[in-house]
Parts: C-alpha cells; sequence; structure tokens
C-alpha cells in the first residue's frame, strides 16, 4: 500500500512539474498562465493531450516538436523529475507519521514553488513578485495549522527578519561594490523562508547559501570561458536549495551545532 501511495504521490509531483513548466515559461514573458493551452513556443501548434504526458511524451517523441521537428529543451523533462522526485522525498520522509499531514502538503507546495524560482532566477535573473509574495502569506498562514513546526509568532518574526536582514545585506553589498549586489527579489523571497522556517532556520538558509554560492560560483568561475557571464550567478537558486534543507532538516543541525559548540 505504501508503494501504490508513493508512486500517486510521484506521479502528481511529475504533473505539478508539467504545470511549473508554463510557470517558468510564461511569467517572466508576463503571459498568461491560464491561456491559451500549451503550445510549441516554435510554431504555435497547441500541443495535444497525448503528446503533453510528463517525461513519456519527450521520449516517446524524440525530443522534438510532432508538428515541426524543433527540438523541445531538456530542461521540461528535467524540470518534471524534479518535481517528482521532490514529492516522493516529502513523503518518504513526512508522511509516514499522520499528524504531518498539514507539513507535508507544506513541503510539496514548497517543492513546486522553489522549483519554479530556481529555473526562472536561473534563466532570467528575476524572483516574480507573485511567487514570493504569496508564498510569505501562505507561509504566515500554514503556521496557524497543527503539526507545523513553525507557530505563528515564530513565522512572522522570521518573515520579518528576512526582508529586513536581507535588505540590510543589500545595502551593506550596493556600497561596497558600488553597483546593485542583491535584488529586490531575493530580498522577499528571504521573507517567504522566515515565514516557513522561523528566523534559525533564516540563518541556517543564509549560511548554506553562502556556502553553496561559494563552491558552486567559484568552480563555475574555474571552468567557464567566459568569466564576466560566471560571475553573474544569481542567489535565488542557492536560497531556495538551502531553503528546503532548512525545513527537512534544519532543526536537526540546528540542535547537532549547538550540542557541538557548548562541549
Amino acid at each position: 500500500m505504501e508503494i501504490i501511495l508513493a508512486a500517486i504521490v510521484f506521479v502528481f509531483g511529475l504533473i505539478l512539474g508539467s504545470f511549473a513548466n508554463v510557470v517558468i515559461y510564461r511569467i517572466p514573458r508576463k503571459l498568461s498562465i491560464v491561456k491559451p493551452r500549451s503550445q510549441c513556443p516554435f510554431c504555435q501548434t497547441q500541443i495535444r493531450a497525448l503528446d503533453n504526458i510528463p517525461i513519456l511524451s519527450f521520449i516517446f517523441l524524440g525530443g522534438k516538436c510532432r508538428s515541426c521537428g524543433h527540438k523541445i529543451s531538456w530542461q521540461y523533462p528535467i524540470v518534471e523529475l524534479i518535481n517528482g522526485l521532490l514529492f516522493l522525498m516529502a513523503f518518504t520522509v513526512l508522511i509516514k507519521n499522520p499528524e504531518n499531514i498539514y507539513l507535508f502538503l507544506a513541503a510539496i507546495y514548497l517543492s513546486t514553488v522553489f522549483v519554479m524560482i530556481f529555473f526562472i532566477d536561473l534563466d532570467f535573473r528575476i524572483i516574480p513578485d507573485s511567487l514570493s509574495i504569496s508564498g510569505i502569506i501562505i507561509g504566515l498562514g500554514v503556521s496557524f495549522l497543527p503539526g507545523m513546526r513553525v507557530r505563528p509568532v515564530a513565522s512572522l518574526i522570521g518573515a520579518v527578519v528576512g526582508g529586513l536582514l536581507f535588505m540590510a545585506i543589500a545595502e551593506l553589498g550596493d556600497r561596497i561594490f558600488k553597483k546593485e549586489s542583491m535584488g529586490g527579489g531575493d530580498i522577499k523571497l528571504a521573507a517567504m523562508l522566515g515565514a516557513f522556517v522561523g528566523w534559525k532556520g533564516l540563518l541556517l538558509i543564509l549560511f548554506l547559501a553562502s556556502l553553496l554560492g561559494t563552491v558552486i560560483g567559484l568552480t563555475a568561475l574555474y571552468m567557464a570561458k567566459d568569466k564576466k557571464t560566471a560571475r553573474t550567478i544569481p542567489f535565488g537558486p542557492f536560497l531556495v536549495s538551502a531553503g528546503l534543507i532548512a525545513f527537512y532538516w534544519g532543526e536537526q543541525i540546528i540542535a547537532g551545532y549547538l550540542k557541538l559548540i557548548s562541549r
């Protein structure tokens, strides 16, 4: 029974991953995510239902549009697969305890929104307000639900601290580098993260995101032919990656660190 439920959750994650692809493509281009129906971005032919099955359609079509034969970006099946795996991870980590049902729902919401933010910021260097501001509201709202690790007061403090802390970091960076060092999207995303994990979890996210950014950024800079492009890696993907770690294992990491320094 558990295997069947896990498979259902995984497939549901793939389906929402397909929707995430729509959001990733349309929101930065200021297009409606509701209509028109999915279509090939090259020949504008509407995609048939059988050609819109997550991952499988990409494989059966050989990674090409049925109508014009243009190559379909690998990003589409990758996004779907990542979202499916994140849903499966949420099920594996959380759902075994019936008391975690609301935590599980929060986890799958964050998984899909984080995937959207990851690829939008990676491709367009923006974090849409429609994702981050709604995330702040939802983060504050779910804190009232039973079983959530961060309660309302801690959620509100986390959102405020996140916004103010990253605003201060952005201001300091602007003065040091004499140019914009962090966009407003990162500030709102930090407030959203704080609403879900509290101020302690937010500090962990800042540390982990900075660590990931430094390691991956230096590696990309070393390997890149265009050094200027490599220096402009957005911070959003690192924030959401660290956000997932903090959401699932933040309490254990913080407790382990405090135990370590108290020896």
